[in-house]
C-alpha cells in the first residue's frame, strides 16, 4: 500500500463515482479502478460495493477510509514539520474564532500577521467553541481563538489575556460603581445557546443569584453581539459586552455604558491547539502579534475579579 492508493480511495469515497473521482486525481479509470482493487487485495477486505450505483463503501471500509483520513493528516503534520525545521513557512494555516472575539480581534492583529508570511495561505473563520474543538480534535483546524479554559484531553491552550465585561444599559446613565450583585438583569439580553459568552454571563447571575427573568413581553436571543446590541437600544434594554466590543463605541452609547467595581467579571482569551500541533513557529508569532495589539487597548493591569468560564 502506499500514499497515492489512500488519495485514490479518499477521491471514490467522496465523488462515489469512478469517473469523477478518476479525473480528480488526474490518472484515468481503469488506473483507479486498478489501483483501488490491488489495495483490497492487499488487505483482503472489499472497501467498496461496485454493484450499487452510486459506489458505496462497505462497512469494512467505513473503518478502514476513517484510519486513512487520519495517516493522510498525519503526513501532513509531518510535511508540516519538515518544512518548519528548514526555516520554511509555507501551505496553508487555517484559524478558527468565536464569533465574540473575531470582529473585535481580528482587525487589530491579522493584517499585520499575514505580511509576516507573504507564502502562506491563511484561511479565517467564525465557529463556535463546541466546533472548533471538534475540529481541533479531528485535526481539520489548526488554530482555534477562544475563551479558556477548555476540558478536552487532545487539545492544547495558551492563555493570552483577560478581557473585562462591560454593562450596557440603554435606559439608564453609566453607573459609577456597579457591581455584580447591584446589576439590573430585569430586561437582560443574551446571545442564543451554544455561545460561550451566554454560559458565562448565566454563570456569573448564577453566581450572585439574580434572577434572569425579563419583564420584556417577548424572548430575543442574538446570534452575534452586532445583532445583540441593535435589539438592547431598540428596546432600552442592558447586556453585557466584552471590553474590545465597546472600542469604537460613540460618546452617546458611553454613556450608557458602565464598569463594574471590584471583582470585575472577565474572561480569559487564549490560543487552542491539538497536542501534535507541529506549525510551533507560526504559533509564537500569533501569540506576539495578538499580544502586542491589545496591550494598546485594554485597561492596565491585571483584573481583579471573577473569571467566567465557557464551559
Amino acid at each position: 500500500m502506499n500514499i497515492q492508493q489512500f488519495q485514490y480511495i479518499v477521491a471514490l469515497a467522496e465523488n462515489r463515482h469512478f469517473v469523477m473521482a478518476s479525473e480528480q486525481c488526474f490518472i484515468s479509470q481503469s488506473t483507479l479502478s486498478t489501483m483501488i482493487s490491488k489495495f483490497e487485495d492487499e488487505i483482503g477486505l472489499k472497501i467498496f460495493d461496485r454493484s450499487k450505483k452510486p459506489v458505496e463503501l462497505t462497512s469494512e471500509g467505513e473503518r478502514i477510509l476513517e484510519q486513512i483520513k487520519m495517516i493522510q493528516r498525519e503526513i501532513g503534520q509531518l510535511e508540516e514539520m519538515t518544512k518548519e525545521i528548514k526555516g520554511e513557512v509555507k501551505g496553508t494555516l487555517s484559524i478558527a474564532v468565536i464569533p465574540t472575539i473575531a470582529p473585535f480581534l481580528l482587525p487589530l492583529f491579522l493584517q499585520s500577521f499575514a505580511k509576516k508570511f507573504p507564502n502562506l495561505s491563511i484561511q479565517v473563520k467564525e465557529q463556535t467553541t463546541g466546533e472548533i474543538l471538534r475540529q481541533l480534535s479531528s485535526r481539520e483546524l489548526d488554530i482555534g481563538i477562544v475563551s479558556t479554559p477548555l476540558v478536552q484531553k487532545d487539545v492544547v491552550e495558551y492563555p493570552l489575556y483577560h478581557e473585562p465585561f462591560m454593562f450596557y444599559n440603554a435606559g439608564e446613565e453609566r453607573q459609577d460603581q456597579l457591581t455584580a450583585d447591584s446589576m439590573d438583569v430585569s430586561n437582560l439580553c443574551l446571545l442564543e445557546e451554544g455561545h460561550c459568552m451566554r454560559t458565562q454571563v448565566v454563570n456569573l447571575c448564577d453566581l450572585h443569584k439574580l434572577n434572569l427573568r425579563s419583564t420584556l413581553n417577548f424572548d430575543y436571543k442574538a446570534g452575534s453581539i452586532d445583532s445583540l446590541l441593535r435589539f438592547v437600544k431598540a428596546n432600552k434594554a442592558s447586556t453585557l459586552l466584552p471590553f474590545l466590543a465597546t472600542l469604537e463605541m460613540s460618546e452617546e452609547e458611553r454613556e450608557r455604558l458602565s464598569a463594574f467595581a471590584k471583582p470585575v467579571p472577565f474572561r480569559t482569551i487564549g490560543l487552542a491547539v491539538h497536542k501534535h500541533f507541529v506549525k510551533h513557529k507560526i504559533l509564537e508569532v500569533m501569540k506576539e502579534s495578538i499580544l502586542k495589539e491589545v496591550s494598546q487597548v485594554l485597561p492596565n493591569g491585571e483584573p481583579k475579579g471573577e473569571q467566567l468560564l465557557p464551559i
